[in-house]
């Protein structure tokens, strides 16, 4: 159960009813983690600058590439909520989340996903190496921000406990469905 409710429009203060006016505007309907944090404007409008970055990622690596880049990010971190997000996004790419293989050309990044979700550590010098020989300097810091930007968000929905959105529901791994079901 989450630690803190989701907001909703009726019961949200004026400034924050603009929040949601522009976030339905912008996106459709809040997700559980954007009705969880439109409790507070700035925290909201901070945390959408994810999408930015998202954009900017899927352009250098395409969909796939950016898809497996935050997989890695969101599995090593084990946030429920986002890597069931990313399962949802690598089966509708007709990819199975449990038995995907990554090309060679994927492999340096989601090598890099993994190293940032595991913050505690640097960057293996050769893997280093490898994404400068592919990318710019520009590029390397859109993928490290967006790589902190997806740190932050598995950080807030874990901490929190934001629920697995309904739409979500049918990717949940099924270790998950069962320690959900042992715990209920």
């Amino acid at each position: 159960m989450a630690y803190i409710s989701q907001l909703t429009y009726d019961d949200a203060p004026p400034e924050n009813q603009e929040a949601f006016r522009h976030e339905q505007a912008v996106r459709g309907k809040p997700s559980n983690m954007k009705a969880t944090l439109l409790h507070s404007v700035p925290a909201h409008a901070a945390y959408m600058q994810w999408y930015p970055l998202w954009d900017e990622v899927k352009k250098l690596l395409g969909l796939r590439g950016a898809v497996l880049y935050a997989h890695a990010i969101s599995t090593t971190n084990n946030c429920l909520l986002c890597s069931t997000y990313f399962r949802k996004a690598l089966t509708d790419l007709g990819t199975s989340p449990d038995k995907f293989e990554v090309s060679a050309e994927e492999e340096p990044i989601v090598a890099l996903g993994y190293a940032a979700a595991n913050h505690a550590q640097p960057i293996d010098p050769k893997l280093w190496a490898q994404l400068e020989e592919r990318f710019s300097e520009r590029d390397l810091v859109n993928l490290v921000a967006f790589a902190g930007l997806m740190v932050a968000t598995n950080l807030f929905n874990n901490l929190v406990q934001v629920e697995v959105d309904d739409v979500l529901t049918p990717y949940v791994p099924r270790a998950q469905v069962a320690e959900t079901a042992d715990v209920e």
